[in-house]
């Protein structure tokens, strides 16, 4: 079963490969503000078609936001799998040093975009990204 995701003027469509079994949502000082729902995926599972794509990072280019250029939807982001190396409350995970950063990025894409998807079916879980990184 695919999912597509859009932005609310429909300019960026994300191609997603399956429903997700789970989700997080962050109190990060970004994500408090954009209220997200962020389904994970690898990077090479995903398609993504955007005519007007912006994005946004507070982390000089670590963590990406991506954003319509048209209408603002926030979209789809991309970073290093913080959850390969870390617990939810940011603990280092077994066989993980302090400070380490992970070798591979991840895929986020926003839930909220994905028309007539159930998000009270899917269990979410709270991420401490304020106090955590």
């Amino acid at each position: 079963m695919t999912l597509t995701a859009t932005c609310h003027c429909g300019a960026t469509h994300i191609e997603l490969p399956r429903a997700p079994e789970s989700a997080k949502t962050c109190n990060c000082t970004f994500c408090h503000r954009t209220g997200a729902v962020w389904a994970y995926f690898s990077p090479d599972e995903v398609t993504v078609k955007a005519d007007q794509n912006r994005t946004y990072s507070a982390s000089g280019g670590m963590n990406q936001h991506h954003f319509c250029g048209t209408c603002g939807g926030n979209t789809h982001g991309d970073s290093p799998d913080w959850a390969s190396a870390y617990n939810a409350d940011g603990t280092p995970k077994e066989g993980t040093t302090p400070g380490q950063m992970p070798t591979a990025r991840t895929f986020a894409v926003n839930m909220r975009m994905v028309d007539g998807f159930n998000l009270d079916a899917l269990p979410v879980e709270q991420m401490d990204g304020r106090n955590n990184w």
